[in-house]
């Protein structure tokens, strides 16, 4: 067993059981955006909750070590996407990415917005004219340093 048999494991679990992302969140008791990261494999679970995203799914003993093991973050199988949803964050950081860069630099300064001290909420926006999707991403400037 490896941490992608594992990731496998929860989402047949979770279609088989017919479980929500945002219900199982709310049994680790964090947001429905981390825990699903987690439970694809983007995220390391603690003991505690490696229980409980075990218990949720029914997985094997052996399932909540690997919920605990730093993965390899990056979870695309090719550098350009091919699923359409995916692919549209691609094609938007292609569009938007350098106006990101530039509005952030001016803002901040020279530095990143972290990945690492980072959180984001997605939510559905009801909209007469088809419901709107809305994703806030709020990270922390990380300025680079002179030496």
């Amino acid at each position: 067993m490896n941490r992608e048999d594992v990731t496998d494991l929860i989402i047949e679990a979770k279609v088989r059981k017919g479980l929500k992302w945002q219900d199982v969140a709310a049994k680790v008791g964090l947001s429905k955006e981390w825990v699903t990261a987690g439970c694809l494999g983007q995220m390391t679970f603690t003991a505690e909750q490696a229980a409980t995203v075990a218990e949720v799914f029914g997985l094997p003993d052996e399932a909540k070590l690997w919920l605990q093991e730093v993965p390899y973050k990056g979870s695309l199988p090719t550098s350009v996407p091919t699923d359409p949803l995916i692919y549209r964050f691609y094609e938007l950081i292609s569009v938007y990415g350098t106006t990101f860069k530039a509005l952030i630099h001016e803002e901040f300064g020279d530095g990143i917005m972290s990945a690492i001290d980072f959180k984001m909420d997605l939510k559905r926006e009801p909209n007469a004219a088809g419901d709107r999707v809305s994703i806030v991403m709020s990270g922390k400037f990380l300025p680079y340093k002179t030496y």
